[in-house]
């Protein structure tokens, strides 16, 4: 069949592209020298539920392009949103300065954050989010002679907290931060969620440790690690009677991925410090916040000349394109009520996913709300791991990529994180493509 001409431009307009992305781009996470010798999946357009390669080909974000698409893409409310901000300012500096949108939405957050944060600072993604949380617990001790021993925090094994210097030191993915151990400073690890061993480490260094940092209830990084029932609640309950502050990361549970609009609200947990971030704009535009209490913010509430000021800050903080969408956001959760609208899609992951279990190369599946990790083992039977060099989740997602599916590994472990639009007929199709593609990998 003879290609017309504007199919042959089309085609070599395609190629163009696909060697610009070999020839220009180093993408994150990712191993250049085998991403060189795939064929690019490179997107042009959205729509809902789904992304459009440059050839026209749809796919299902399984993964929410990396968990922040929230409503779908090209949500016509918040289309709106971004084109009405951009008719007055697309950004003015929150250093001394405020703006209209910044100042709705913290005020929207507070309203639905747990109550005892009062205080919100803008960044712009989860990792600077983190860096200012680690930046105002250390500071808020410093601020007082008293208690200026404190400068040690505590956090999980196998944490994520990002990828800055200091969301990195109180991380614990050996995989991705090894390397880098000389330039971090060291944090207190606990180990298999044990709350004895908890316990008797903020005893003994009570005067010493500033802050305990935590992913509640679903490490997403690690694999999609479960902690055990009522963890989070009992270890709130330990920092509180140990006087040390409790900073929780929801930059991946929060905005509905755990079936409720923050993980903390599952075992009703105020923390001390709250980082958000990925959901907030419904997937458009970077933007992040620390949230404070009152106590806190008092901390550094005092006569400049004292120097307590926290001297901390981006270029973009607080920028009125990502507030003015993030307003929309939170207004089409309340408007179409989207975590009551979850329960019953949360319940139909379980029940196709229920059977996973029993086949012969999946180890594990692990679910808190539309966060889902299905980990692969090579033999059940003799506890046998995939090696690295096989690189078996990678397989497996190329797969599910043919049968137009995007999904993402960690290690052998599959991530589904798809938005929280997704429609019942897009699951069904969503666990099908996995289930065929694990198959045919696997063997």
């Amino acid at each position: 069949m003879k290609l017309q001409d504007n199919e042959i431009r089309d085609v070599i307009k395609c190629q163009n592209l696909k060697n610009l992305d070999h020839e220009c781009l180093w993408h994150p996470f990712t191993q250049m020298k085998e991403y060189e010798a795939e064929d690019p999946l490179i997107i042009e357009s959205g729509e809902g539920n789904w992304l459009i390669d440059i050839e026209g080909k749809k796919y299902l974000d399984g993964v929410s392009s990396l968990w922040v698409t929230v409503h779908g893409h090209r949500k016509k409310e918040l289309d709106e949103a971004l084109k009405k901000q951009i008719d007055k300012i697309a950004h003015s500096t929150l250093l001394g300065l405020s703006n209209t949108p910044a100042l709705l939405l913290a005020e929207a957050l507070l309203k639905i954050v747990p109550q005892n944060l009062k205080k919100v600072f803008y960044s712009d993604s989860g990792s600077t989010a983190v860096e200012i949380a680690l930046k105002i617990a250390y500071q808020y001790f410093q601020n007082k002679p008293e208690t200026q021993k404190k400068t040690q925090f505590v956090t999980l094994e196998n944490a994520y907290h990002g990828d800055t210097i200091g969301s990195v030191s109180v991380g614990g993915i050996d995989l991705f931060h090894s390397v880098y151990k000389q330039l971090l400073f060291q944090s207190y690890k606990i180990k298999n969620f044990d709350l004895v061993w908890a316990e008797n480490l903020l005893k003994e260094k009570a005067q010493e440790i500033a802050a305990v940092f935590i992913e509640p209830l679903i490490q997403g990084a690690a694999g999609m690690l479960l902690q055990p029932p009522g963890f989070l609640e009992k270890l709130r309950k330990l920092t509180q009677k140990y006087g040390v502050l409790l900073i929780v990361d929801e930059v991946a549970t929060g905005f509905g991925r755990t079936g409720k609009m923050f993980a903390c609200e599952h075992q009703q947990v105020q923390p001390d410090l709250m980082c958000v971030a990925k959901g907030l704009t419904g997937g458009y535009l970077p933007l992040a916040a620390t949230l404070a209490t009152p106590e806190i913010y008092e901390g550094f509430y005092t006569d400049y000349v004292q120097l307590k000021t926290f001297f901390h800050g981006h270029t973009y903080t607080g920028n009125p394109l990502a507030c003015a969408v993030a307003l929309a956001n939170l207004e089409i959760f309340k408007k179409e009520k989207t975590i009551e609208a979850l329960q019953p899609k949360i319940k139909l992951f379980q029940e196709l996913l229920a059977d996973f279990p029993n086949h012969p190369h999946i180890k594990e599946v692990r679910q808190m709300g539309l966060m889902i990790g299905v980990e692969l083992i090579k033999d059940k039977k003799n506890n046998q791991e995939y090696e690295l060099a096989e690189r078996i989740g990678n397989r497996v997602i190329l797969q599910a990529r043919k049968k137009g599916v995007v999904i993402r590994p960690l290690g052998s472990v599959i991530v589904l994180m798809p938005p929280l639009s997704i429609t019942e007929e897009e699951i069904h199709l969503l666990v099908k493509v996995l289930k065929e593609s694990i198959d045919e990998v696997c063997g």
